[in-house]
């Protein structure tokens, strides 16, 4: 069976405080992290700059101040499941600073 792909975007939980600036530790259990899963990384994505919203009336400035969820990167990983995928997910050093998440969800084939 083909491994499924799935986007994990990282981003800040609801309701909590601003996450702090990494440390040299962090990049190091970083690198660690992307050595252990390099045959699961599609894409390592990358972190992301404001943007703009587009609907069917128009286009927005974006992100919005009121936003209780921000997004701060992403990245597309294989996985034989969705568990498999989150515990990828679960072992991202990121998730250890308070404030921090990674959202999963499975990219369905066309």
């Amino acid at each position: 069976m083909p491994k499924k792909k799935y986007l994990c975007l990282q981003r800040s939980v609801p309701g909590k405080s601003e996450i702090p600036p990494a440390g040299a530790d962090m990049y190091t259990a970083f690198n660690a992290w992307m050595e252990k899963f390099r045959n699961n990384f599609v894409d390592m994505g990358g972190r992301l700059k404001g943007g703009k919203l587009v609907t069917t009336e128009g286009i927005m400035d974006g992100p919005y101040v009121e936003t209780k969820e921000v997004i701060g990167g992403y990245m597309i990983v294989s996985a034989e499941s969705l568990e498999e995928a989150i515990e990828i997910a679960r072992q991202c050093p990121g998730l250890v600073r308070p404030g921090s998440g990674v959202e999963v969800r499975e990219i369905l084939a066309q």
